[in-house]
């Protein structure tokens, strides 16, 4: 099993319009009410594929309710810890090419022996070697460090833990040691300090985050594709023609990795599910899920070899 932490979930309201006009009334197209969080995301993405996972979350009044109804209706296994205040919602606002404005609410804090209770329910789920994913922006007043004090936690009892966040939360959480991180541009970017603006600064970057204590670095990179860098380096894209919406696509990615290596892939392989993955919540409404009848690994394209940071002009063998 598979099991996801997410301190912030959320109700994601997903509103489509052919174009977004500030300051006028507008017709909106569809819209749609999902559950949110980044670890809630790699869950639902993991169980739509037949993955074995747990969500591990705090929930907080109706809102919080209202998450966990959504999460049985997808047949997602939750585990919850519930705390006062209420859930956060979040709201994206989709346009017809694709660009999504995302207006995101902070969420209610979390105690210490909130943060206790939602570790214990990860220990009594998970055996020896589960993967565990820490997934997104932590709530106001937790401490940096939290992400850094539970990878050290879960990797001394025997667990796998990925990373998926930003700021002082993933700075804090690479010097634990955690076996993959998975940033983006932005967040890669923002952790080691200065701009990227080529494939080879992307992958200068990401061996920094190896250095400092990340094994294994799974960026993903939006249109661009991704780039996984472990003791090689893999390039790869998986484009998309009519992009719907780019919310949960990373966390998409996250979970076809995780689900690849779950079943015995090698990174490489995972490394190319993780792509068809990400491109296939790329296709669909708001932040749902691909299931396997959405899933296209035949558009994936591993590039074979990088030169100089960029990508080389040969294509045989691309998958």
């Amino acid at each position: 099993m598979i099991l996801t932490v997410t301190l912030n979930p959320s109700l994601d309201r997903t509103i489509e319009v052919d174009r977004l006009a500030c300051g006028e009334v507008q017709r909106v197209t569809t819209a749609r009410l999902d559950p949110g969080g980044k670890g809630v995301n790699v869950a639902r993405a993991l169980l739509a594929n037949g993955v074995p996972a747990r969500a591990v979350v705090p929930i907080a009044g109706a809102e919080g309710d209202q998450l966990v109804m959504l999460l049985g209706r997808e047949g997602v296994d939750v585990a919850v810890v519930p705390i006062p205040g209420r859930t956060r919602s979040n709201t994206a606002i989709a346009e017809a090419d694709g660009t999504v404005t995302k207006l995101n609410e902070p969420g209610p804090s979390l105690t210490d022996a909130d943060l206790d209770a939602l570790a214990e329910k990860v220990l009594e789920a998970a055996d020896p070697g589960s993967w565990v994913a820490l997934c997104g922006s932590l709530p106001p007043g937790v401490p940096h460090d939290v992400y850094a004090t539970l990878t050290r936690l879960f990797s001394d009892a025997g667990l796998r833990v990925a990373v998926d966040s930003s700021g002082p939360a993933f700075r804090a959480a690479i010097a634990a040691g955690p076996e993959l991180v998975k940033p983006n541009d932005d967040e890669l970017a923002e952790a080691v300090g200065r701009p990227l603006p080529t494939l080879g600064d992307v992958i200068a970057a990401a061996r920094e985050l190896q250095d400092r204590g990340a094994r294994t670095v799974l960026v993903s990179r939006g249109a661009a594709g991704a780039v996984l860098v472990d003791s090689d380096v893999v390039v790869g894209e998986s484009p998309v023609e009519e992009p719907r919406s780019t919310v949960g696509a990373g966390d998409a990615l996250l979970a076809g990795f995780l689900a690849a290596r779950v079943r015995g892939d090698d990174h490489a392989t995972a490394f190319a599910e993780a792509l068809a993955w990400g491109a296939a919540a790329v296709r669909l409404p708001g932040s749902r899920m691909p299931g396997p009848d959405d899933i296209d690994r035949s558009i994936v394209r591993i590039v074979p070899e990088v030169v100089h940071g960029r990508r080389s002009s040969t294509t045989e063998g691309e998958s």
